[in-house]
């Protein structure tokens, strides 16, 4: 073969190489912008890049792999459950202390089932993993409740704290029957 040949077969390979490389890229960023949805998009703005955020949605995803989650036994949901009843009951009665028990109750939980208990934003991003769907509701909660703290939420807003709240603990309640599956804990109402 002439040099000409190899040259071209070396480009021709350069070329399938690069646009496999670009094919594999792409497929990685549908996968995350699929598995995180509306946290992707977040994490790109406040990272400021898409190579940046996918880096730290790949980093999040290796962290929880190493995590031992674990659904509830159908005693410990239903004490959570409980416990999450008679806060409701007592949001009339003190709607601050019950965002606050709320969060306590929520930390409790993600305790229970395995996810480490470092800042708020690394629960966040852990708990994003599985499930991206309710973290926002994590972070308006926290939002809701760092204003409370600093005196300005209304009742309200301490309820829809609450509510949010409530999303993200139906999410976190997977209870192990008898039979080891999984089971969904059914919702509660909050009142109005």
């Amino acid at each position: 073969m002439t040099s000409l040949g190899w040259l071209i077969v070396v480009v021709i390979a350069l070329l399938a190489l690069a646009a496999w490389f670009f094919f594999q890229k792409r497929m990685q960023s549908a996968r995350l912008q699929k598995r995180f949805g509306v946290e992707y998009d977040r994490t790109v703005g406040e990272l400021g890049g898409q190579s940046k955020a996918e880096a730290e949605l790949k980093a999040r995803e290796e962290r929880v792999e190493q995590l031992t989650i674990a659904p509830l036994a159908s005693a410990e949901a239903a004490r959570f459950s409980q416990a999450w009843n008679d806060l409701q009951g007592r949001f009339i009665d003190n709607p601050k202390g019950v965002v606050v028990q709320a969060d306590q109750l929520i930390r409790e939980l993600m305790l229970k089932r395995g996810y480490p208990m470092g800042d708020f934003e690394r629960r966040a991003a852990d708990i994003s993993v599985d499930h991206a769907d309710v973290v926002e509701n994590y972070r308006a909660a926290q939002a809701i409740a760092a204003r409370d703290e600093r005196g300005q939420a209304d009742t309200e807003e301490l309820r829809q704290a609450v509510v949010h709240y409530r999303v993200l603990f139906d999410e976190m309640l997977e209870v192990r029957a008898a039979g080891q599956e999984v089971l969904s804990a059914k919702p509660v109402s909050l009142p109005a």
